[in-house]
């Protein structure tokens, strides 16, 4: 079998399946020895509601899908470190003496390098080399959390593979640790701590000032959730980011100075005139507007879903998706278009961008019986406005990053 056959084999094949010719495709990679393979699924994830205000100690609520990231590995008899990927083979070699430090062209292994380096800062050590293998079923930069998905993923890997005791959310919290001191994005912790913490069935509702969670049931009846991906690639995603967030810090700044708070999503509605005499500049003004509404859209969903009222559930999730396009302004052609496509369709009760931005993932809340011609018409009506082709898949909630 080609790569191309067998990446495609592996893609099609269901996740109950694809431990063993995982396992197989890492000794054809790296041949037979006597120290044990462990095999690890990392999920992407979801935010059904609470875009971008994870680093403004807002309240998040992601949940783990069940489409996952595989990181196999085992120890070596040398000092090495053997990065390899199924879809993009090319070896990369590593040494557990390196100092590690941000490359451009270490390209994925910088995501790894960086969860090694806060391995060693927290007294973790690496006592002999290790060579890996990765296949993944998520898109990059789509905006579910790729990254993620392989920090944590190897993360917890490598704990197994050494015995390092690391429970879910400090692994999580070192997620975030290396994307701000090794990426160089400064990220709140939302993604990280939804791989890592996922349950079947569940989406998370996460404080991210305290990191408060409770798990709520994501019972969604006859509907289903859909991920569509613009397949637009995410050139501004992270530089914008970074600017959104001094942005948000820039108008916390200035609230301080009236109001003794310690972010942003601590104020309410009630708060805006406060705002609007306090901030001039109408960018921040925006910045800071989208932050309250939506935080306060998050409790308002989990109430809505709890109640069952997916009606309500699906005007939030266009609400928010309505404050990313014109009070953040991270949404641009592409999510616009699939959220609308989305949103006018008759069996779709409310779709959105999730993610970063400018391009990536929206999701949107579907009839099951109608999945596929939803997908067919909103595919349609989007390659025709943008020339590009959405890719969409049904999803339900899955476990955290954890052994198979």
């Amino acid at each position: 079998m080609n790569q191309q056959a067998s990446v495609r084999f592996l893609t099609d094949l269901p996740e109950e399946k694809m431990k063993n010719e995982l396992l197989q495709a890492f000794t054809a990679r790296y041949g037979t020895s006597n120290e044990e393979i462990i095999c690890i699924a990392s999920p992407a994830r979801i935010n059904i509601i609470g875009e971008h205000i994870d680093y403004n100690g807002g309240k998040v609520f992601p949940a783990a899908i069940d489409r996952y990231l595989y990181v196999i590995l085992r120890k070596r008899a040398d000092s090495k470190i053997i990065y390899d990927d199924i879809r993009f083979p090319g070896a990369m070699e590593f040494s557990i003496a390196d100092t590690f430090t941000y490359r451009k062209e270490s390209q994925y292994a910088n995501y790894l390098n960086g969860m090694l380096s806060i391995l060693q800062k927290k007294g973790c050590v690496l006592n002999t080399g290790f060579e890996v293998l990765f296949f993944s079923k998520l898109p990059a930069g789509g905006g579910i959390s790729s990254s993620a998905a392989l920090e944590i993923g190897f993360g917890r890997a490598v704990a197994e593979l050494f015995g390092f005791h690391i429970d879910a959310v400090d692994l999580a919290k070192m997620g975030q640790e290396s994307e701000h001191t090794f990426m160089n994005v400064q990220c709140g912790i939302m993604d990280q701590f939804s791989v890592a913490m996922g349950k079947k069935e569940y989406a998370i509702l996460l404080d991210t000032s305290t990191l408060e969670y409770h798990y709520v049931p994501l019972v969604l009846g006859d509907y289903r959730i859909v991920v569509m991906n613009t397949n637009k690639q995410r050139l501004l995603a992270d530089s914008k980011y970074n600017e959104r967030r001094a942005e948000c810090m820039e108008g916390l700044a200035l609230l301080q100075k009236v109001k003794p708070i310690a972010n942003l999503c601590e104020l309410h509605s009630t708060d805006m005139p406060l705002v609007t005499k306090t901030i001039h500049d109408e960018r921040i003004l925006k910045r800071v507007r989208h932050c309250i509404s939506e935080n306060e859209r998050v409790q308002e969903a989990v109430a809505a879903l709890q109640a069952t009222n997916l009606v309500q559930l699906g005007s939030l999730l266009k609400a928010s998706h309505a404050s990313l396009r014109d009070d953040y302004e991270v949404t641009g052609c592409e999510l616009d278009t699939l959220a609308d496509a989305a949103n006018a369709h008759p069996c779709c009760l409310g779709a959105r961008m999730t993610g970063a931005g400018f391009g990536g993932c929206a999701i949107a809340i579907v009839q099951k019986d109608a999945v596929a011609e939803f997908t067919a018409r909103v595919g349609e009506q989007y390659s025709a406005a943008t020339g590009l082709t959405a890719s969409f898949f049904a999803c339900e909630a899955g476990d955290g990053a954890g052994r198979i």
